[in-house]
């Protein structure tokens, strides 16, 4: 890929993969650039702006075959390339995630967890095993994966992302509430606010109240 793809696009990619997973369940075999963007909240041509920016798919006035499309989605997103990460933080949050997220379905394997905490360190979460903080490096240095998810308290969160780093991890997927990007521009962070999004809503809900 050649040409710069804006992180609006990227960010969207995710959406068409799962509505048409939807639409491939219900038995959908095709479907046309209006009909996705109107599942989508979007027009049919930002839909096909979108698909061009990858050379776009299928020919248009003949609508998009679903699993073809998928499949195109899918590997742009690298989801056909299985990759492994680990988890730093097994409380609450932690736990939480590798008890309910998927991460197979979206193209990760989990392999391990790390905490300090002597009454989680030995046991398995979800068939995770829980290992002792101190052994990440040398874990990391003998599995190499690919990403670490980070689910512990943001006081560690800086030390704990530069020693991934240090360590040869590929990207960072942070749960600590601290945009770990303003200051690691060496892996790619993927930033995770709930609150944020939670302020989001109730922004949404007090504009929608003061339309209605």
């Amino acid at each position: 890929m050649e040409k710069k793809v804006s992180q609006a696009v990227i960010k969207r990619l995710p959406r068409y993969h799962t509505h048409l997973q939807e639409l491939r369940e219900l038995g959908v075999t095709k479907i046309s650039s209006r009909d996705l963007g109107e599942k989508m909240g979007l027009t049919a041509s930002q839909v096909r702006q979108d698909f061009n920016c990858f050379g776009g798919f299928g020919q248009q006035g003949y609508g998009y075959p679903v699993d073809g499309l998928l499949e195109s989605i899918g590997r742009i997103l690298r989801l056909d390339e299985m990759k492994t990460a680990v988890l730093v933080g097994a409380g609450n949050l932690g736990s939480a995630i590798i008890n309910n997220f998927n991460f197979l379905t979206n193209g990760f394997r989990l392999i391990a967890a790390f905490d300090v905490d002597a009454g989680l360190i030995g046991t398995e979460i979800s068939g995770v095993p829980v290992c002792a903080m101190d052994t990440l490096r040398d874990f990391c240095r003998e599995h190499r994966p690919d990403v670490g998810v980070l689910t512990l308290p943001r006081e560690y969160a800086h030390e704990t992302a530069a020693l991934l780093c240090d360590c040869g991890i590929r990207g960072i997927w942070n749960f600590t509430n601290i945009d770990l990007h303003l200051e690691i521009d060496t892996v790619p962070v993927e930033n995770v606010h709930f609150a944020e999004s939670l302020m989001v809503l109730s922004y949404r809900i007090g504009d929608r109240t003061k339309r209605d």
